[in-house]
This record gives structure tokens, C-alpha cells and sequence, in this order.
């Protein structure tokens, strides 16, 4: 067999992670496998781009980039590139992750610490179709899914029962001002104040201002303002 014919048939991986050190090793590493060759990409956008022009048959992909995450990554690629298959490669084990991953369409996981034998061999076992991810599996991701979509729906249902005044309470808590300052300018007694707060947890399903603060910024109801911002307190 031929240089180019060998070079032709070889697994062409595409590896996508955010740290520009570790995915050149990795890509190096992966080079160096017989039958194999390996182009790098640090972002999503960089990910969907070099698909488009390098084809590849495996993508390792990390979840953890800024802007586009991983999860969004590979929707687009599988878009562009529907027959890629996509491998997570993760820094650490979070099953929430892996069904969001798994729904997005990825086939399977491997921990960035995990030998570069192993990451070779899923490397070859998605390439050729092969299974990696169980029934048993698949049906627990899941369900895991259903239920963060239950949980999703229920909180956004709960964020969005709140009145327009417990919503400017709760901004004004995420700009990290203090209790008496949002009485006063509010022109609530701090008694009062605090009533509406507990209202606010209470409605919610939460323990602390923090927590609440979380979910209305999650589902999109406050924004974060980085103006004169001090660390949220539970008074």
C-alpha cells in the first residue's frame, strides 16, 4: 500500500479544547498512532470551521470553553459534519453534563487524565461504530435528563410567579446592595423589607438571597451588573 493511500485511509481526529497546551499534546500524541492524524481547534467557532475543512471522522471535545461551550459546539458540528462522531474528553465526572452532552449528540466520554491507550482506543471504537455507552447507560442519562428539564421547568415556573416589586428587590440584592439602602430606596421599612425577602425564598423553594439571586439570573429574569458590586449577604 501507498504513503497516499495509507494517508487517505487514516482516522482523521479533530481535537477541541480551549487549553492550547493540552490539546497540541494531545493532538501530537494522537498523530503518533498508526493509522491516524490529528488537526487542533481552541474554540467552538474554530471547531465548526475546521470540521467544515478537515472532515473528521472522531472529535475529542471539551465541555468547559467561554462563549461557545461545548454543548453548543457540538449541535453545530453534528450540523456541518453529521458524520463526525463526537467524544467528550472532560476534566471531571458530572452526569448532568454527560446527558446534556449525550443529548447534544455526542457518543461518548473519557477523562482528560485517562492514558492516551485508552483515548486511542475509543478513538478507534467510535471511528468504527462501535458502541460506547451501554443501554444501561443511556437509559440513566436520560433519565437524568428528564429530570433537569422537570427541575428547569419547575424553577423557571417559580421565577416567573414572582411580582414586578419582589423582581426589583431581588436586582437590587444582585447589585450587591446593601438590605437598609434598598429599604430606603424603596421607602420600605427594613421590617417590610425582609418580609418581601422571605416571600422571595419562600416562592422560590430556596434557603438563602443567594440562591435566589442564582435563579432569576439563570432564567434570564435579572441581569448581573458590574457597577459598585459587594459579596450578597443573608441577613
Amino acid at each position: 500500500m501507498s504513503a497516499t493511500s495509507v494517508k487517505a485511509s487514516a482516522i482523521r481526529v479533530l481535537v477541541v479544547d480551549d487549553h492550547r497546551i493540552f490539546a497540541e499534546a494531545l493532538a501530537i500524541a494522537v498523530g503518533l498512532a498508526r493509522g491516524m492524524t490529528a488537526h487542533v481547534a481552541t474554540s467552538g467557532p474554530e471547531a465548526i470551521e475546521a470540521a467544515t475543512r478537515f472532515h473528521p471522522d472522531v472529535v475529542l471535545m471539551d465541555l468547559d470553553m467561554p462563549g461557545m461551550d461545548g454543548l453548543a459546539a457540538t449541535r453545530q458540528l453534528r450540523a456541518v459534519c453529521p458524520a463526525a462522531q463526537v467524544v467528550v474528553v472532560s476534566g471531571h465526572e458530572d452526569d448532568v453534563a454527560k446527558a446534556h452532552a449525550y443529548d447534544a449528540g455526542a457518543v461518548g466520554f473519557v477523562a482528560k487524565l485517562s492514558a492516551v491507550s485508552e483515548i486511542i482506543a475509543v478513538i478507534r471504537q467510535a471511528c468504527q461504530g462501535e458502541p460506547l455507552i451501554d443501554d444501561r447507560e443511556s437509559m440513566r442519562l436520560t433519565r437524568i435528563l428528564r429530570h433537569r428539564r422537570h427541575l428547569d421547568s419547575t424553577q423557571r415556573q417559580r421565577v416567573n410567579r414572582l411580582t414586578p416589586r419582589q423582581m426589583e428587590i431581588l436586582q437590587l440584592v444582585a447589585d450587591g446592595i446593601p438590605t437598609p439602602q434598598i429599604a430606603d430606596r424603596l421607602g420600605l421599612s427594613l421590617s417590610t423589607l425582609r418580609t418581601h425577602l422571605q416571600n422571595i425564598l419562600t416562592r422560590l423553594g430556596v434557603h438563602t438571597k443567594l440562591e435566589a439571586v442564582a435563579l432569576a439570573i439563570k432564567h434570564e429574569r435579572i441581569s448581573v451588573r458590574e457597577v459598585g458590586q459587594r459579596p450578597l449577604d443573608d441577613e
